[in-house]
């Protein structure tokens, strides 16, 4: 499990419109994993919605395919990977206001192929290094 929190000085509905446009998830992607979605725009959002990427994990391209599983504007919606490169992904995006603004979480149920020693020397670190990219990039969009 990963979780990871910021809070954004926007309402939350502003935010939401945001990550609801799927085009977005680029910009929050760092740079060195060559993330692009394939999946023509624009994508009307909603259960059962289908989006394909491709990204390069420790330079190794592939295909990644994700299923929109919960859509509940503006409060969370929940994508799972089909296909990609991990055993298990289930992302909890969550969105709260507070105070005039909104905290924006994300939990991870995640697994990978060879265990807890791949995780913990290679794919734990990327995934903190890639929210704190994500956590920076969102604090810019939404100063």
């Amino acid at each position: 499990m990963f979780e990871s929190e910021v809070v954004l000085a926007r309402p939350r509905d502003v935010v939401f419109a945001y990550f609801a446009d799927a085009a977005n998830l680029q910009e929050l992607t760092p740079p060195w994993l060559h993330f692009r979605v394939l999946t023509p725009m624009p994508v009307a959002m909603s259960v059962g919605q289908l989006l394909e990427y491709r990204v390069r994990v420790r330079g190794v391209a592939m295909r990644w395919n994700s299923l929109i599983s919960v859509w509940d504007p503006p409060r969370r919606f929940v994508d799972v990977q089909l296909k990609g490169p991990y055993r298990t992904w289930i992302h909890e995006h969550g969105f709260e206001e507070r105070d005039g603004g909104t905290v924006c979480r994300d939990r991870v149920r995640y697994s990978v192929p060879g265990g807890w020693l791949v995780n913990r020397l290679l794919v734990r670190p990327d995934i903190e290094r890639i929210f704190r990219y994500r956590t920076k990039k969102l604090r810019e969009l939404f100063a």
